[in-house]
């Protein structure tokens, strides 16, 4: 199983050689450095944490994790179901990933803040005549008159975004030197975001 965290950087597009144009993400990906590793027998489950972006300042349970190790301020887990060869120590590189994969991508969503039902969730909304006045945006009714309360997972407005998603079976197109891997699609996030690649 291979696995890398990222920084989502921007998109932008590939020339193929036949002439067609690939719609990719770019992700730079510098060296991760795993900071531990867990097994079935210590922990009850496979997993390697990993760690970027140096950061001087540290507290004390981060000093605690991080002891004889260069300080970093991400640190992410990846579960795997078999035991992996990595070691406390190591870095995983870029590299390991080869143009063909299929890899599923794992970020936070843009946050919207608190929207209304038609952006949100895609209502249409009411007519704009005969007698729908201020009403164009409305959620219209939101239960039956006899069960008497609000059934749960009921589409309102409410807070968007800021979730976190996974885009399944992404295609790597592109390891470019510098740690930077073009990813087929669009990923989720902002800018300069968090992002968890493993492969399919």
């Amino acid at each position: 199983m291979k696995f890398l965290l990222g920084k989502k950087l921007e998109m932008t597009q590939i020339y193929r050689p036949d002439g067609t144009v690939v719609p990719v993400t770019l992700v730079a990906a510098q060296p991760n450095m795993v900071l531990g590793v867990k097994t079935v027998e210590s922990d009850g489950y496979e997993a390697v944490q990993v760690g970027i972006e140096p950061k001087k300042k540290q507290n004390k349970p981060r000093l605690g994790l991080l002891k004889d190790l260069p300080p970093v301020s991400v640190i992410r887990e990846f579960r795997t179901n078999e035991k992996t060869d990595v070691k406390r120590g190591d870095a995983i590189e870029a590299s390991t990933f080869q143009p063909g994969d299929k890899v599923h991508v794992t970020a936070t969503s843009k946050g919207r803040g608190f929207q209304g039902v038609v952006k949100r969730h895609g209502f249409h909304g009411q007519n704009a005549s005969h007698g729908h006045k201020d009403q164009e945006r409305m959620p219209g009714s939101i239960g039956a008159g006899g069960v008497q309360h609000v059934f749960k997972g009921m589409r309102m407005a409410g807070r968007m975004g800021q979730d976190q998603v996974t885009v399944k079976n992404l295609e790597v197109i592109e390891v470019r030197s510098g740690g930077v891997i073009a990813i087929k699609g669009a990923i989720p996030g902002a800018r300069n975001g968090i992002v968890k690649i493993v492969s399919a």
